[in-house]
């Protein structure tokens, strides 16, 4: 199996982005667990996803703190909700000077925009800001439509990307090509935004088929844990 470290960043605070169907919450919630078991650091993922009702980092609450990482959602009966909740926990977060910080933001420039009332936190400590770019999605398919994604974003959040996450995928689907693809794209959105890609993602099974010499970015090797909501009922009759 092709081995890579666990792409780390200096900076405490980890925002991921994406157009919806990105498969940005897939990384985040995989990226929080890894980070909890390899380092020895207080781990928080914040659910800010206001656009998509099915994936979102609340819904893989119990299994992520079962690794240890903090959940920070709307609460109780706002757990659902479709409105821009912002916690004053959230703020408070943010500000600490102490472990790691992943947030999930919602799909595209409207779910980004709920980040604009908290850009002024972000900036004196600085931050990651990643946008996860799946060229199988029809806004980010090519260069030109996945630079303005990225504009959109940034403009909605007040805040600027510093990195692509390629996250190609057909869900089941998914081969070594699929992926393979989607980094080339990946790295010319790169190249025109001068921006590097951070690192690539994909399922276990699809990393030990890429060719190192192609895919020449880290990789990141995730699980899944996003299910839909009937694999879940599925998942629960199997008793697993």
């Amino acid at each position: 199996m092709r081995q890579t470290p666990l792409p780390s960043f200096d900076q405490r605070v980890i925002l991921f982005a994406g157009a919806y169907g990105s498969g940005k919450t897939e990384v985040s919630v995989n990226y929080a667990m890894q980070l909890a078991t390899s380092q020895n650091l207080p781990i928080t993922i914040i659910d800010l996803d206001i656009v998509n009702p099915y994936f979102r980092s609340r819904e893989a609450a119990f299994e992520l703190e079962t690794y240890g990482v903090r959940v920070i959602m709307p609460p109780n009966e706002q757990c659902y909700a479709d409105l821009p909740i912002i916690l004053p926990e959230i703020r408070g977060e943010i500000e600490r000077s102490e472990g790691k910080v992943v947030i999930d933001v919602g799909g595209d420039d409207a779910g980004a925009r709920v980040l604009s009332s908290l850009a002024d936190a972000f900036v004196p400590l600085g931050y990651e800001f990643l946008m996860v770019l799946n060229a199988r999605r029809p806004f980010t398919s090519d260069v030109a439509g996945s630079l303005k994604m990225m504009r959109d974003i940034e403009t909605s959040s007040r805040l600027k990307l510093t990195g692509i996450v390629s996250n190609t995928h057909l869900i089941g689907e998914t081969t070594a090509q699929t992926v393979t693809e989607g980094y080339k794209l990946a790295f010319e959105v790169g190249k025109a935004a001068a921006l590097p890609v951070v690192f690539v993602s994909a399922i276990i099974q699809v990393v030990e088929q890429l060719d190192a010499n192609v895919v020449t970015a880290p990789v990141f090797a995730m699980s899944r844990r996003m299910l839909k909501p009937w694999e879940e009922k599925a998942k629960a009759v199997r008793g697993l």
